[in-house]
């Protein structure tokens, strides 16, 4: 910060300009960001080249892939979940379909973190009105956080073309599946810099950009789901990747409605700016009472007063997944063939009669990964009350540091196990009311459920040791929880060697259902999660507040 404000200190004359001090800003946040954003570029990068050999593994004749075709086509679901399958007799055609949609919403994910992190959580902190009082231009922390989001969605674009050519698939559809990658991540930044224009706080701002790319996702689902309202993926910039056809006949056109929308909402965002006084959101928050209402005398009850609106949110969002997930658990086998190389490979996940199984174990695991990061959130929670200068307040009353930390941490832990069980509970549901037994399958799944708790525990663990040892690198906090989820999503898929995949909490934990039940790995990971969680709070007892 030292040398930022020495490079900003620039004659007077200069001051004047909007954008003054951009290039300097926007050193500072990559390298704020050097843990971080090379892991979201790496593993969204290498993912669609790494799959073109389990393509041939899976569907190695005619028969299974036109098997692939007529499954993808009989069940609407897995367009709701994955998108239009326009060609899935080529690699190719099969990554854009299955890969494509991914890609685009976890790359609108990271725009939406990149920016708000760098402009709306800079104001929260107070640094960027340290900075502001120098000659930074108005304009250049918005700018600088533009760019680097930008910039981070272009070079994944130009990684996956290159990558892609590389692994021999055609180069017209690398370019079209990369640009439409790329192109989705410049929607999303443009998306988050009217965000942080609306939001008076980073966390109300990642709201408001996640529940864009929710709707999203939700209007590309349902407009690929249902034969009558195909247009409503028209109005989703998740569905304009897929329906740029990827080595499918690429209809080169639809780029336009990318660059377009990146250019008028990114318009906006900077013309919102100028709009609002530094520091404050164009929405005005709600003033509160003019006293506290007795129910908020203790810690726990501020707590949940703090964290109610994001679990409530996390509930949903995991409820929904659930019961779209379970709803095409039950056609599973239809989609991923029935060759003697499928069943040895699912014969290693609990047997060749247990494909659905399979299914079922690795939703309940994706939904422990994306609890986890409710976690770390809840537990940050922590770190922003310190900033903000809320926290002293308090514990210069009979609250103690302990009491007022276990008082979110209760959160942190007890909401992850509660939303994976949500979750668990409504994909058994969905599969049970597809299946016709509604019991067996929720009951099938609840232990499966249990089981995976122990991972998540861990990363929330960890997050607590930062915020207790390491309080200015709190942000890596999401770097453990994205490292630990993309490992084990994408970690199989590539092949990669086994030490590596240790590194996720989430490989860990028995596959159920389909794998018999072993305790060990749990045990393991209670006491890793409890031995770092132990760490942070002697930790955060001894440090200075601030």
């Amino acid at each position: 910060m030292t040398a930022t404000l020495a490079n900003l200190n620039q004659p007077a004359a200069a001051r004047g300009h909007s954008l003054v001090g951009t290039w300097h800003l926007t050193r500072l946040a990559l390298r704020r960001d050097r843990v971080i954003l090379p892991i979201w570029i790496v593993l969204l990068s290498i993912v669609p080249a790494s799959t073109v050999g389990t393509y041939a593994q899976f569907y190695p004749t005619a028969a299974s892939r036109a098997a692939l075709a007529a499954g993808a086509v009989a069940n609407p679901s897995f367009a709701l979940v994955y998108g239009p399958a326009f060609d899935l007799g080529t690699a190719g055609g099969f990554i854009a379909w299955r890969m494509g949609g991914l890609l685009a919403l976890l790359i609108g994910l990271m725009a939406v973190f990149t920016v708000t992190r760098h402009t709306r959580a800079e104001e929260d902190s107070g640094r960027a009105e340290l900075l502001a009082s120098t000659v930074v231009g108005r304009y250049a922390a918005l700018t600088s956080a533009v760019a680097v989001s930008a910039g981070a969605s272009l070079l994944i674009g130009v990684i996956q073309v290159v990558t892609m050519i590389g692994a021999k698939l055609p180069a017209a559809g690398a370019l079209a599946f990369g640009a439409g990658i790329a192109l989705a991540g410049l929607v999303f930044t443009a998306v988050a810099a009217v965000a942080v224009q609306l939001a008076e706080y980073s966390r109300t701002a990642n709201g408001i950009g996640t529940a864009v790319v929710g709707v999203a996702f939700l209007l590309r689902g349902a407009g690929d789901s249902t034969s009558d309202a195909h247009w409503l993926s028209w109005l989703s910039p998740l569905g304009w990747p897929q329906q740029l056809r990827p080595f499918a006949g690429e209809r080169w056109w639809v780029l336009v409605l990318p660059v377009a929308a990146t250019l008028v909402i990114g318009a906006v965002g900077y013309a919102l700016l100028p709009r609002r006084d530094f520091g404050v959101g164009l929405i005005p928050p709600r003033p509160g009472p003019a006293e506290a209402a007795p129910s908020l005398r203790s810690p726990f009850a501020l707590a949940w007063r703090l964290q109610r609106g994001p679990l409530l949110g996390w509930v949903i969002g995991l409820a929904v997944g659930g019961a779209v997930f379970g709803s095409i658990a039950s056609g599973i086998s239809g989609l991923v063939g029935g060759t003697e190389q499928t069943k040895e490979i699912f014969a290693r996940l609990g047997g060749t009669s247990a494909i659905v199984d399979a299914f079922l174990s690795t939703m309940v695991g994706l939904f422990a990964m994306l609890a986890s990061l409710y976690g770390i959130q809840a537990t940050l929670r922590m770190r922003t009350e310190e900033t903000a200068v809320r926290l002293e307040p308090l514990l210069a009353t009979r609250v103690g540091r302990l009491r007022w930390a276990a008082s979110h941490l209760v959160f942190a832990f007890l909401g992850t196990a509660l939303l994976v069980l949500v979750g668990g509970v409504l994909l058994g549901l969905a599969n049970g009311l597809r299946a016709g037994d509604v019991g067996g399958s929720v009951g099938h799944l609840l232990l499966a459920v249990l089981v995976q708790v122990p991972a998540a525990w861990v990363v929330i663990g960890l997050a607590t040791l930062i915020f207790g040892l390491l309080p200015k690198f709190t942000g890596a906090s999401w770097a453990v929880g994205a490292l630990a989820l993309l490992i084990s999503l994408f970690g199989p898929v590539v092949n990669a060697p086994q030490a590596v995949l240790d590194v996720s909490p989430f490989q860990h934990p028995p596959k159920l259902p389909g794998q018999e039940f072993t305790a060990t790995p749990l045990v393991w990971l209670l006491v890793v999660a409890a031995a770092a969680l132990a760490a942070g709070l002697a930790g955060w007892r001894r440090r200075d507040v601030g």
